[in-house]
């Protein structure tokens, strides 16, 4: 495993090869979370992109050496809500399309229904939790919520969609 204090403090620095390194460490992380939570690929990569733009011309601000992985986060976390924010101002009609995706499933179709009706930071939760394993400490530092109310919020996530799932909701 990386050593982060090293590398933040390198990348602190100046050293963009440290920060590559750091990044190197997040960035699956990071676009699978952007990307479960702007459900669209080209803005989790603009999501992603725009927080590590961020965090490479700020990384000197960094207090803690070992909260870059938790800094990072709050920072896409950020760029996340700025583009789902984005999305309501957005006034252009949806075109409707006639023919299912090549990759569209049916299967899955019940799912990603039930996943669309969260509200955003309830995705991001889930995401964070269940598809990149973060803890609720984790994911309280990036929400800015108590961790407790993460593992509560996240239980009550999880039966919603399982009630909706089995159609009683």
């Amino acid at each position: 495993m990386n050593d982060f204090p090293k590398d933040v403090r390198l990348a602190q620095k100046g050293d963009s090869q440290a920060f590559a390194r750091l990044y190197a460490l997040v960035y699956e992380d990071m676009y699978h979370i952007a990307l479960y939570s702007l459900r669209n690929s080209h803005d989790a990569c603009d999501a992603v992109s725009d927080a590590v733009l961020d965090a490479f011309t700020s990384i000197e601000n960094l207090k803690d050496e070992k909260a870059f992985k938790n800094w990072i986060m709050r920072i896409l976390s950020a760029k996340i809500k700025q583009r789902q924010t984005e999305y309501y101002r957005d006034t252009e009609e949806l075109t409707e399309i006639n023919e299912p995706a090549e990759d569209f499933s049916y299967e899955n179709a019940e799912l990603n229904q039930a996943l669309e009706s969260l509200d955003p930071q309830s995705r991001l939760i889930l995401s964070m939790s269940v598809l990149e394993g973060y803890t609720s400490e984790e994911i309280s530092e990036v929400c800015s919520l108590n961790a407790s109310s993460v593992r509560s919020r996240l239980k009550r996530i999880k039966e919603r969609l399982k009630l909706e799932l089995a159609g009683k909701i």
